[in-house]
């Protein structure tokens, strides 16, 4: 009998012991906080505002696609960003190399969710535009933006770089 109960109690010893080495493995990477859309969307509008260059390019509107962008702001401003896309499509088949109501649309793509179609609208803009000056500027934060949250750390230092070369210093005048 006291065999049986020693060999039941260093069974039992030895379970407990292999239980306590089976601890859960850590997490081997550490996640980081995904950026809200807003705070992406605050950091390519800022990018735009910062951008004091010399150069900044208006392109004349069209009245029929002035409206257009008109009214999508205004959907955007109530949040109604599904109606707002349907505007500026519209508005891009009416002037499809117009690289404001492209950069306009990649940021609404961003308030969609459909980051991949962002990330082509911006580079697209940047291929037609001015490639200078706040257009510039939000064109490469909205590519740095969406690199760094697909987790793509050496596109999106490159980008940044980019942003900073959309400046250009004006010339002193006295």
């Amino acid at each position: 009998m006291p065999y049986r109960r020693l060999l039941l109690a260093s069974t039992v010893l030895a379970t407990l012991a292999l239980a306590a080495c089976n601890q859960p493995a850590a997490p081997s990477q550490a996640t980081r906080p995904t950026r809200s859309d807003a705070d992406i969307l605050a950091s390519i509008q800022a990018a735009g505002d910062k951008e004091k260059s010399v150069i900044d390019v208006h392109p004349l509107r069209d009245p029929g696609v002035a409206s257009l962008q008109d009214a999508a702001q205004a959907d955007v401003r109530t949040g109604q960003f599904d109606a707002a896309a349907a505007k500026l499509d519209s508005a891009i088949k009416l002037s499809p190399n117009s690289p404001d109501l492209l950069q306009d649309r990649a940021e609404l793509a961003i308030r969609l969710k459909d980051y991949t179609t962002a990330e082509q609208l911006a580079r697209k803009s940047w291929e037609i535009g001015p490639r200078l000056g706040p257009l510039c500027a939000r064109n490469w934060q909205t590519i740095e933006e969406l690199r760094d949250r697909a987790g793509d750390q050496g596109a999106a230092a490159t980008a940044g770089k980019w942003v900073k070369q959309c400046h250009v210093e004006g010339v002193p005048r006295y």
